[in-house]
């Protein structure tokens, strides 16, 4: 029986959030209503909570934040043929338009009509139900959490990092901060079958849990010479591709510097300022090859596939466990705990 109305985390304005009661949303004919049991606190939900805002996209009402999730189908509409009630399922969180020139080329990330949750204007799935359009949702086999599901999301940001960096086997892999997109990034590399990966941060919690998913070393920036460590580390040979996930400024350009000549840099974090500083003789000299990165496209099969057939756990990066009700308290441990925190995850049936 679907109730009418459910439980969601509402952020009014910034640094205001309550659990409200909503309408369960009502599906479309191509739509099928997720019950969610999982869903992950992201580094943008925390930024609309503080801020208000992500460059253009401005909180100017109530939303609801998150975007991460997985959950059980309860509903489909009359049109929906792939998936089922009772179905477990990962959720996509971006509906493209699917009939631009991105979408008909396959990277339908760009759709500039695409309808992202958790994006002003749009509602995300902090809550106890979310309606979905059918061709966004990807069954779970029975190996797979919810949990894992939830966090196909950001490992999805970590594949399609490996993808624009062109990653294989052979590469030399280094990846520049280690929060969620950074280590999921390492389990993405392993999953591509790279077996050097080099790391850096400067929290030693973070540090030592690349470790242990699989980084051959880490690095400690604040304290070390990048490029003499990393030559020290690789017998003189250097890497070949650099995944930049922390969006520090300086990291950015230490990248473009690090990466051997040749080499490909993938700009992954988002930094604070809109212009950073770059030798741009040295990506000439160099023929280093730059890529920019936006969210992910056509990840969810393979990421599902991946991890049904390896030892990989991305569950090690969820460190926080709430209820939502406590929805609060977890954006505020997202937000202040650094050193310890690194994935949230609220469940919403608790």
């Amino acid at each position: 029986m679907i109730p009418e109305v459910m439980e969601a985390a509402v952020l009014n304005k910034p640094m205001d959030m309550a659990l409200k009661q909503v309408p369960v949303p009502r599906i479309k004919e191509d739509e099928a209503l997720i019950k969610v049991y999982c869903i992950g606190v992201c580094g943008s939900d925390v930024h609309y909570y503080e801020h208000g805002r992500i460059g253009r996209y401005v909180v100017e009402k109530p939303i609801i934040l998150g975007h991460e999730l997985a959950g059980e189908v309860v509903q489909v509409g009359a049109g929906v043929t792939n998936v089922s009630v009772g179905d477990r399922v990962a959720v996509e969180p971006g509906v493209a338009c699917g009939r631009c020139e991105y979408c008909k080329s396959g990277r339908y990330n760009l759709c500039p009509d695409v309808v992202f949750m958790a994006t002003p204007p749009v509602d995300g799935a902090w809550a106890e139900y979310v309606a979905v359009r059918s061709d966004f949702l990807f069954r779970l086999p029975d190996g797979l959490s919810f949990e894992q599901g939830a966090l196909l999301e950001p490992l999805s940001v970590g594949m399609h990092a490996m993808i624009r960096g062109g990653v294989k086997p052979s590469d030399r892999l280094l990846i520049t901060g280690l929060g969620p997109i950074g280590l999921l990034a390492i389990q993405a590399a392993k999953i591509y079958g790279v077996t050097e990966i080099y790391a850096t941060d400067i929290v030693p919690f973070r540090q030592n849990l690349a470790l242990e998913m699989g980084a051959t070393a880490v690095i400690n920036p604040a304290k070390e010479d990048l490029k003499e460590r990393i030559a020290h580390l690789t017998s003189g040979r250097g890497v070949t591709v650099v995944v930049e996930s922390s969006g520090n400024g300086r990291a950015i350009s230490d990248a473009l510097t690090t990466v051997n000549r040749g080499g490909r840099v993938v700009l992954v974090g988002m930094p604070a300022a809109k212009e950073i500083p770059v030798d741009i003789n040295t990506i000439i000299d160099g023929e280093i090859d730059v890529y920019g990165l936006f969210r992910y496209a056509n990840t969810y099969p393979s990421a599902i596939q991946a991890l049904g057939r390896s030892d990989i756990d991305v569950g090690r990066v969820i460190t926080h466990k709430y209820a939502l009700k406590d929805i609060q308290e977890a954006v505020e441990v997202a937000r202040t705990e650094k050193e310890t925190g690194i994935k949230v995850m609220i469940y919403p049936q608790l």
